[in-house]
């Protein structure tokens, strides 16, 4: 059932650009790796990252001298690390963080194929590349993930109590619901946040756009409604999916945040390595989940106040050109390939109903069984009677 889950989460979610942004080039003289066509930077390092799924993902790392914090970004799901590469070098430089982004598996130079529960474990070996080879500490890492880089962020988040923060840019409440207005959960769902991200015990951070044409910004408002720990969001009037680098407001709220979050204690103690907190408290991701009842019916009364949004049918979910934080001209992203068309959405809602006829049917069918085995055993004690009453007559 996992791999049907895999399969159906590849065909919605995952638009890998082919071919590759970029390749991984190895300087012979220096043993230097960098990310050809550009030119190789003294503080960033390009890194192979071994996975505990047997995929090995590439990464890189900037450093700001300035920085107090990491940010761990997780991106979307068209991307790769050479069309988000100057975006990186730039947030390190604007916000003062070390940055570490990298490419799910299958994308870029990443090997392996694209699945959910291939990019719960690509993030954990960035995370843990992060403590080992820089010595980051969790108090000190913020995550960041956007639209479907959503997913494995607040998966993670959800098991790391002790992080400093995490910033979470045109989120999803789960991949099923960019498609469809579902009111439940269902077991082939991906990246459920609705779910996860009470769970999340650091500060949350959550941008998104009020035009936003891919993820409508209901998604990033129930969320924030969900969060334990809530931050002022940032609504984005006008902004769109992939364009909120460009608003001033974005840039400034973010490093606000940033600022706030370093300055206050952390209150979330704990005394074990982060990383066996990983190992320990990780809800077998590599197994089936089973199936659950939505935050939309347990937390009615907890939704957005703002009711006049609703969730929109999304017919694609492949993200548009994105751009700099302050040189648009110069840089250019191919960010998020939209979910899905409308032949493959009727299909989904086709699927939805014939499996809630299955249901019905199922229920019908052990209903009819257990009559007949009542009927059965009430023959069987009628049976029993005429029996006896004829050895009373026979005596």
């Amino acid at each position: 059932m996992g791999g049907v889950t895999s399969s159906m989460a590849a065909k919605f979610a995952f638009f890998p650009p082919n071919p590759p942004s970029y390749k991984l080039v190895k300087d012979e003289a220096t043993g230097i790796s960098v990310l050809d066509p550009f030119p190789h930077r003294e503080n960033v390092d390009v890194l192979r990252v071994p996975t505990r799924r047997g995929n090995e993902i590439v990464a890189v790392y900037v450093r700001n001298p300035m920085a107090t914090s990491t940010l761990l970004y997780s991106h979307g799901n068209a991307a790769d690390i050479g069309q988000m590469y100057e975006l990186f070098i730039e947030l390190s430089i604007h916000l003062r963080v070390n940055l570490m982004g990298y490419d799910y598996s299958g994308y870029g130079q990443s090997s392996g194929k694209p699945s959910e529960h291939n990019t719960y474990a690509d993030i954990e070996a960035a995370y843990k590349c992060l403590e080992e080879s820089y010595g980051a500490k969790q108090e000190n890492i913020i995550l960041y993930g956007q639209s479907v880089g959503s997913g494995p962020t607040v998966d993670l988040a959800s098991r790391l109590p002790r992080l400093r923060a995490v910033v979470l840019h045109s989120p999803i409440l789960s991949g099923l619901r960019v498609m469809y207005p579902v009111k439940r959960t269902y077991w082939f769902d991906i990246y459920k946040n609705i779910d996860k991200i009470s769970m999340v015990k650091s500060p949350v951070l959550i941008i998104h756009g009020t035009n936003d044409d891919v993820v409508n910004c209901s998604h990033g408002k129930q969320l924030w409604e969900l969060c334990q720990e809530k931050y002022e969001p940032l609504w984005v009037k006008g902004g769109n999916h992939c364009d909120l680098e460009l608003y001033p407001e974005y840039i400034r709220h973010v490093k606000k945040f940033i600022s706030t979050v370093e300055k206050t204690p952390s209150r979330r103690n704990g005394s074990r390595r982060s990383t066996d907190g990983i190992e320990q408290l990780r809800q077998s991701t590599d197994h089936y989940e089973p199936p659950r009842r939505s935050m939309d019916q347990r937390d009615k009364p907890r939704r957005s106040t703002d009711t006049r949004e609703k969730p929109r049918k999304s017919t694609d979910t492949r993200e548009k050109p994105r751009k700099s934080t302050d040189r648009p001209p110069r840089l250019k992203f191919h960010e998020y390939t939209k979910f899905n068309s409308i032949d493959k959405l009727e299909k989904l809602k086709v699927s939805l109903d014939h499996m809630e006829r299955m249901e019905r049917s199922r229920r019908s069918v052990e209903y009819h069984d257990k009559s007949s085995r009542s009927n059965d055993q009430q023959l069987e004690k009628g049976r029993k009677s005429v029996d006896w009453l004829d050895r009373i007559r026979a005596d």
